[in-house]
């Protein structure tokens, strides 16, 4: 190949080169984003947020929350059982072989449950079967706090207990109007479930005044499908104000875990149970002396009644306030103070809130005519509380 030939080709390449230099140095300087899409991998862009008036975008419970849950306490309790005797220890031949090592021994049992602190002054509200049979009581503090608690009082009959902590600065839960609740209410319930320490879970409100569940002997509780586990027991079920609204204390569950069906002892119940237990040690309730069975529709077809509602008197206590009053069995009871009772549960709790000495007037159906009874309660007399 001749000299200038080859002169020629390198020249041309000479020029190409100092072109894409040239070119290379104008994308650099001016679009370096188009080498930057090679050279560099992918990069993920995303959104911010956006702030409306200075509030976050979302509805949040937060300030009920932090408002409540200092004062929901955990609830430890220790009990000392022995194990069943074994049934060879009778026996003189096996005593001498053996001794006494098969005796039984002392087994320590712990539980668990909630609670709240309803004063300042360190009375604690739970329920009755979180600390029934305990030997001992430990409250722990949403703050670390520890104290040992001892029993104020207890009352069986609405499943309620009172403790009381010696603890300085104690946060004291604020008590809303559990009367005022209505279904659909926003409630969040708190407690400890299963010792996983202590937690906040949401719901509504689902039905209210719900009996005849076989929890306790006076049944009224707010039920909730906010979850409520095993530990949740004597924890709080509060409004969206951070407000107690009820003491949780069941749920219907054939596992034992939540499955949306939560029942709560409404608060002003709780109080008032509270308040007797820490001024007189016990419950005070006004007792008629009947006994009393729902009406079905069965019944109120062979009564000839208009609904099925009220109770049916099924016994009369001889010498009671009903008895001296005229109340007969086979009376079906449909008001207590002009007040319609729905069945008997409500006959119940309506004559519980009566003090001993008060008068009621008991609207009463007897052969399918209405008649009015005067009647003065007496004391509801004190069921046994295991020691």
């Amino acid at each position: 190949m001749p000299q200038s030939t080859m002169r020629r080709f390198w020249l041309i390449f000479a020029q190409a080169v100092t072109v894409c230099v040239a070119a290379l140095f104008v994308v650099t300087t001016l679009r370096p984003d188009l080498l930057s899409l090679r050279l560099r991998p992918d990069v993920v862009t995303v959104l911010e947020p956006t702030a409306q008036g200075g509030q976050r975008p979302i509805v949040s419970f937060s300030d009920a929350a932090r408002r409540a849950m200092p004062a929901v306490v955990n609830v430890y309790t220790r009990k000392d059982t022995k194990a069943p005797r074994h049934p060879f220890m009778d026996d003189p031949v096996f005593r001498f072989f053996f001794g006494d090592q098969f005796d039984p021994q002392t087994q320590r049992r712990a539980g668990l449950g909630s609670g709240v602190i309803a004063s300042d002054k360190g009375y604690v509200l739970t329920n009755h079967h979180v600390i029934e049979g305990a030997d001992e009581i430990e409250v722990a503090l949403a703050d670390g706090r520890k104290a040992a608690a001892k029993i104020v009082g207890r009352d069986p009959e609405t499943d309620i207990a009172v403790l009381k902590i010696e603890l300085a600065s104690l946060p004291a839960i604020a008590f809303g109007h559990s009367e005022d609740v209505r279904v659909g209410d926003i409630v969040l319930a708190i407690g400890n479930p299963y010792g996983v320490g202590q937690t906040v879970t949401l719901g509504i409100v689902s039905a209210l005044g719900r009996s005849g569940l076989g929890i306790s002997t006076f049944e009224n509780f707010i039920q909730t499908d906010a979850a409520i586990n095993r530990g949740n027991s004597g924890g709080a079920l509060v409004d969206v104000s951070g407000n107690l609204v009820g003491i949780n204390s069941a749920i219907y569950s054939r596992s034992g875990d939540s499955i949306g069906i939560g029942f709560a002892i409404p608060a002003n119940v709780a109080r008032d149970v509270m308040q007797q237990l820490v001024e007189k040690g016990s419950v005070t309730r006004g007792y008629v002396g009947v006994a009393l069975q729902d009406i079905t529709e069965d019944i109120a077809a062979s009564f000839k009644l208009k609904k099925a509602a009220g109770a049916i008197i099924t016994d009369v206590v001889g010498g009671g306030p009903a008895e001296k009053a005229g109340v007969k069995p086979g009376d079906v009871l449909v008001a207590v103070n002009g007040k319609a009772v729905a069945n008997s549960s409500a006959v119940l709790n309506t004559i519980a809130v009566l003090r001993p000495g008060d008068e009621a007037t008991l609207t009463l159906i007897r052969d399918q005519a209405e008649i009015s009874v005067k009647v003065v309660a007496g004391t509801r007399p004190k069921p046994a509380v295991p020691r």
